[in-house]
């Protein structure tokens, strides 16, 4: 059973079997988190890569929430200030956890555990706050979750 399709304002990334959906509003910082991880999991040996940068399908299919790309912008991510780039991709791939960058300047120092955020009006993801600048946001995002990196 799925619901309804919604078209998101986000970035979706997979690496290993995991899912990252990265949200918040222009210019937080959502498609260089991505990047950077995308960057990260390579010399690692890991499986990655990009769903889709600032347009999301989101909709859930048999309990799991799915990101698909819209065809127009398959494989295309904006860097800012650089341009755009062309990435290794795939169509879709369920999502398990939503990122949102935060400014260290203003966030909290410890966000609430176990915290959710609605992705659309149906769908719900586990929310993991991460640092816009981080400098190695892969390795913060693996110290918080279980990732499962088959």
């Amino acid at each position: 059973m799925s619901t309804e399709t919604t078209n998101i304002h986000a970035t979706a990334i997979v690496v290993g079997k995991t899912g990252l959906l990265f949200l918040g509003a222009s210019g937080s910082g959502k498609s260089s988190l991505a990047f950077s991880c995308l960057a990260a999991a390579k010399p690692l040996g890991l499986a990655a890569a990009l769903v889709a940068d600032d347009q999301v399908f989101i909709t859930s299919r048999d309990g799991a929430v799915i990101a698909e790309c819209p065809p127009s912008i398959a494989g295309l991510m904006e860097i800012r200030y650089t341009g755009i780039v062309r990435l290794p991709h795939v169509s879709e791939a369920e999502m398990h956890f939503a990122i949102r960058p935060v400014d260290p300047a203003t966030a909290e120092r410890l966000p609430p555990e176990n915290e959710q955020v609605d992705v659309t009006g149906s769908i719900r993801l586990p929310l993991i706050r991460l640092s816009a600048i981080s400098i190695n946001p892969l390795a913060a995002i693996m110290a918080k979750i279980a990732v499962d990196l088959d």
